[in-house]
């Protein structure tokens, strides 16, 4: 369920299938191929698990898909595409057999039939918060909350089922419980009231299936408050328990007797949408407080959620065996506590873009968070584990083995944070009253809560005392006296106490009362603000003073201005932008005599401009060549869908349909680009979200140093990628260079004693750029080697001249001719080593391990002058080849 107060939520717990019935991809692409859904990553052989236990529906709201969860395996079985509802908010209302989606921007329709998964059908309802749709089994109503009318359709095709069943406008609830009664409270009567759907064919009629006939009908109607209270109700397994916010007193109806019990709540309370099992939970979000309150209405557990950080309200808390679940308004923490009130490990999100959803369905609780790609199920064990809702491979598996409770961890957060100094409510603002036939209006607008939320009014006057809930703001007082002299006292009340009282106007109740105003007609402006008209009251014989407009909204009715004209304009910000309004009219004459209230509007929602886009931020592209990418987080709608987001750089603008990032090319290297995002919708453009990045530039190459060996050299770098991904490479004539690190770069196959030129490349998607650099190689040596490698003796001419017999000889040439005999030198000695050429084959004979080779070293010595090398051995490894041909 994808909105707490949207739609019911089953809690039958059956005997689970090891496997449930197939349908094959081509039957489901084939038959949702009308509305243009597609069901996407059915799993292997073209098979989707289509089994109806243990799952749930859950909303993805930047990828725009519903996905079933599976909770036995924790994984997505189906996906569906909802291309249309991508990036707005929907309520998902589900039944074994059914899914209905309410996009709440748009007010669009779908429903899927999940026995066949054969057809969808669009319908159309108002847009904004205030319509829902709850379904049970094979039955659905649409309820229209504002308006005050509830309509039983076909699940399948949607459309309507006998005629609609009328209450006062601002009604709430709409939910089944678990015996499939549709429950309504009307908190203008301090009612609750039981529909029964219209029976099918084979219930009632002895017929064979299809469509039901006949009518809903009101089974039972209970009082659960005082009229003009605030109410939440949550449903149960058999019955509701409704919650008097202005008096805290929890009302338990069931088909057994109805229990009451006055809660000791520190501020208005708030209940789930549905409760499992029979302990109702009670959260006052503002004071983070939490009760479990049991059928007797003794409380098992009361405790005080710690708040992180950035302290957020809760969401209501969710009782599931025998723990509870309570998640933070900022969707970051699910904080988990025992049946005793003790704080366990929590379960937390990352990034999860916006409030979560949590659901008990079929013996698992799922939470889902629509801003991210991540839902969780925890188990009747309280084992959690994630979901990937994005996941291609929707088969699931066995069955994981049962996990353990968690463990019980220190409070996440240990410091709490300083909340605002609290105090008790200001006066209420605007407050008159206006006489009628034995009767008095008294109205008022909102006091300053003054850091605590109202809890209720206190109207005082003609010798009684009245409580009005904190989003009603109106009172008619009956039975007074024609003629006599009235004055009304009215003050709020918040967790600190009673606040300073206003008086109204005194009026003198009169027969002479005009007649009501016509039907008024509401339009919402793209400004924000809403225009309010309708045909003028007749005043009888008298003239008609003011007229006062009251907003009706989901489960409240209130005040929102007066007027001498049968027009009001009500200011932009006055109204909840994305809410539902409806307005009634009542006509005050010269002797402030009032009417009875028109008939209720048409519904509007307030809307205006976007809000500004959020968290623009603009990075490099480092793989291409002048470019960047946006991205941005989606602002508050303000009432209407954000249709495009235009994202401009300099003279280029690009229109963004499709989530919140684009790239965008064709600019400079390096060129610094500053961006400016605009959300746009029905009521115009908003500000602009900025950011500035630069794409890639060239990169520069600074050459650090070269360290040279004989034969190699190390070109040390520092390279500036120009926030690209780079590569450097490195070429010397004569010998070979590499390539990769662009820390340093080495090259082989050099000769010793010689200047080289390095060049350094280095390339990035903006282009090459080059360094050179140069270095010498190192000299190198040869030790002259005149001794038995195998015995380590020396031979006596190795160090001293014997005729025509020296150790080490050095030659003019490359050959053995005493007569070209430059000298000797003794064992050991080292000789400078310059290149190698080839001469006489020479053999060490006895000593240096019989080298024998026709190479000849031309070395340092009189000059430059030649040594066979069998004699010399070269240093790094006595290699011939690291020698340059002379």
């Amino acid at each position: 369920m994808s909105s707490a107060d949207a739609a019911p939520i089953e809690a039958r717990k059956r005997r689970l299938p090891s496997r449930g019935y197939l349908v094959t991809i081509g039957t489901v692409l084939a038959l949702t191929a009308g509305l243009g859904l597609t069901v996407l990553g059915l799993g292997a052989a073209d098979e989707a698990v289509a089994s109806f236990d243990a799952a749930s529906w859950v909303w993805s709201r930047g990828k725009g898909e519903v996905s079933r969860v599976n909770g036995v395996t924790a994984k997505i079985d189906t996906r569906v595409d909802i291309g249309q509802a991508r990036g707005h908010s929907l309520e998902v209302s589900q039944s074994d057999r059914f899914v209905i989606l309410r996009d709440v921007n748009t007010g669009a329709v779908a429903s899927m039939d999940l026995t066949q998964l054969q057809a969808f059908w669009n319908q159309q309802t108002a847009p904004g918060v205030g319509v829902s749709v709850a379904l049970h089994d094979d039955s659905a109503f649409v309820v229209d909350s504002v308006q005050g009318k509830v309509q039983q359709v076909d699940p399948a095709s949607l459309q309507a089922i006998g005629q609609p069943i009328s209450f006062p406008p601002g009604i709430t609830g709409g939910a089944f419980d678990g015996k499939g009664r549709l429950w309504i409270v009307v908190p203008s009567e301090g009612t609750a009231t039981a529909i029964t759907p219209a029976p099918k064919p084979s219930e009632g009629n002895g017929g064979q299936g299809g469509s039901a006939t006949g009518e809903p009908r009101r089974v039972r109607t209970e009082s659960v408050g005082g009229a003009s209270h605030d109410f939440k109700m949550t449903t149960l397994d058999d019955g509701i328990a409704v919650l008097d916010r202005t008096t805290n007193e929890l009302s338990r109806v069931t088909d057994a007797p109805t229990t009451r019990t006055t809660l000791p709540l520190t501020g208005p309370g708030t209940l789930p949408a549905h409760t499992d099992g029979t302990t109702v939970t009670v959260t006052v979000p503002d004071s983070r407080q939490v009760l479990g309150v049991d059928p007797q209405g003794a409380l098992k557990a009361t405790f005080t959620v710690p708040a992180g950080p950035t302290r957020s309200d809760l969401q209501p808390a969710v009782s599931w065996e025998g723990f509870y679940y309570v998640a933070d308004n900022d969707g970051g923490t699910v904080h988990v506590f025992d049946q005793a009130g003790q704080e366990q490990k929590p379960i937390t999100f990352d990034h999860p873009g916006g409030s979560l959803e949590l659901e008990v369905r079929e013996n698992y609780l799922f939470i889902n968070a629509p801003g991210s790609p991540v839902a969780q199920v925890v188990d009747n064990q309280h084992g959690v584990r994630p979901v990937d809702k994005y996941a291609d491979d929707v088969l699931g598996g066995d069955p994981p083995p049962v996990k353990t409770p968690p463990a019980k961890t220190e409070p996440k957060h240990k410091r709490k944070p300083q909340k605002p100094q609290v105090s008790r409510p200001g006066p209420p603002r605007n407050v008159k009253a206006a006489a009628g036939n034995a009767e008095a209006r008294v109205t008022w607008q909102a006091a300053a809560d003054n850091g605590a939320p109202i809890t209720k009014y206190v109207v005082a006057g003609a010798g009684k005392t009245f409580q009005v809930g904190a989003d009603q703001r109106s009172l008619v007082v009956t039975g007074l006296t024609n003629g006599e002299t009235y004055q009304f006292e009215v003050h709020a009340v918040n967790a600190k106490g009673d606040g300073p009282t206003r008086s109204s106007n005194p009026v003198k109740p009169t027969a002479e009362v005009p007649d009501p105003p016509g039907t008024p007609v509401a339009e919402a402006k793209p400004d924000g603000s809403v225009t309010v008209t309708w045909p003028a009251a007749n005043g009888q014989g008298l003239a008609i003073e003011r007229y006062t407009v009251t907003a009706v909204t989901e489960g409240g009715t209130a005040p929102i201005g007066d007027t001498k004209e049968p027009s009001l304009t009500i200011p932009a910000g006055q109204l909840e932008y994305g809410k539902q309004y409806a307005f009634t009219v009542v006509a005050v004459n010269e002797r402030g005599a009032g009417s009875k209230a028109s008939a209720v509007s048409n519904s509007v929602v307030p809307f205006t401009k976007p809000g500004k886009p959020e968290n623009v931020e603009a990075a490099t592209v480092s793989d291409k060549a002048g470019t960047i990418k946006v991205t941005w987080a989606a602002p508050a709608d303000n009432g209407r869908a954000i249709s495009k987001y235009v994202v401009k750089a300099g003279d280029k603008s690009t229109d963004v349909t499709d989530g919140t990032a684009v790239t965008l090319d064709g600019f400079g290297a390096g060129e610094s680009v500053t961006v400016d995002v605009v959300a746009v919708n029905e009521g115009g453009e908003s500000e602009a979200g900025s950011a500035t990045a630069s794409t890639v530039a060239k990169p520069t190459i600074t050459v650090t140093g070269v360290d040279t060996t004989f034969n190699t050299a190390t070109v040390g770098l520092a390279v500036d990628a120009g926030g690209g991904q780079v590569t450097c490479a490195l070429t010397v004539s004569g010998g070979t260079g590499s390539d990769g690190s662009c820390n340093s770069l080495k090259a082989t196959g050099l000769a010793p004693s010689t200047k080289y030129t390095f060049t350094v490349k280095a390339s990035n998607a903006a282009g090459e750029v080059s360094k050179a650099a140069t270095g010498t190689t190192a000299d190198l040596y040869g030790t002259a080697t005149c001794i038995n490698g195998s015995t380590g003796d020396q031979r006596t001419y190795c160090d001293k001249d014997v005729d025509g017999r020296n150790g080490n000889e050095i030659f003019e040439i490359t050959q053995q001719k005493n007569a070209r005999q430059a000298g000797w030198v003794e064992n050991g000695t080292r000789l400078l080593a310059y290149c190698k050429a080839k001469g006489d084959d020479v053999d060490s004979y006895v000593y240096n391990n019989h080298k024998q080779s026709t190479w000849w070293v031309q070395v340092a010595y009189k000059g430059k002058n030649y040594i066979p090398w069998a004699w010399l051995n070269l240093d790094g490894g006595d290699d011939i080849n690291v020698l340059p041909t002379c």
